[in-house]
């Protein structure tokens, strides 16, 4: 069962989706990820949306921590369900309505206005075997609604291949534990107006 390791939720238990429709990060993995996120001030005070969600642990972990604002977003009846049900206990023991749940498709939910964010941070879990064009294409669009300089973590299988950049996001490192890998990128800020035109040699 999961629980939430530390802030103003720490301790508490939360409930786990049956079956295997979802694959929960691990108590070490998702510690060594929050600290690597705490000792580099991205969770007070931001606004945190964790995609492929299971059972909201990660989301439910950044609310604990500071979080202003979390969306959790999971397509599986069943896993939003349960993140339904852990974000009311969240809120609960934080005293106010932090995180919210938004069921659906990743992709659609991003383009809703519940998900359109900016986002500060990204927390992110797709299926493995989204690989190719189709995870490029969500991390595109994922790219379209963090806010600029804002963080994306990703979580990969460690066998699988690095994925391939879109355009406007940076990978800082990628940190392994065991089967698991998770690339932090940041998002670029926008390059100035003209300045993509302005090279050597052209008037100023």
């Amino acid at each position: 069962m999961p629980r939430i390791i530390a802030g103003h939720a720490g301790g508490l238990k939360l409930q786990s989706v049956p079956g295997d429709a979802t694959r929960p990060t691990t108590d070490r993995t998702r510690e060594a990820l929050f600290s690597w996120l705490a000792s580099r001030g991205w969770l007070e005070d931001t606004a945190v949306v964790d995609l492929f969600a299971g059972s909201g642990a990660l989301g439910g972990e950044a609310a604990s921590r500071g979080a202003r604002r979390v969306l959790l977003v999971e397509r599986d009846r069943r896993a939003a369900a349960v993140c339904r049900r852990n974000a009311d206990a969240v809120n609960q023991r934080i005293g106010r309505p932090v995180v919210g749940v938004s069921a659906g498709d990743v992709d659609r939910v991003l383009d809703s206005p519940a998900g359109s964010g900016p986002w500060d941070l990204v927390l992110a879990d797709p299926p493995y075997p989204l690989t190719g064009a189709a995870l490029t294409g969500t991390l595109e669009r994922i790219g379209t609604v963090l806010a600029p300089e804002g963080l994306l973590v990703l979580e990969r299988s460690s066998r699988s291949a690095e994925p391939d950049w879109p355009a406007g996001l940076e990978l800082l490192e990628a940190r392994h534990y065991g089967e698991t890998t998770l690339y932090f990128c940041l998002r670029l800020p926008a390059a100035p107006a003209g300045s993509a035109a302005e090279g050597p040699g052209q008037p100023l």
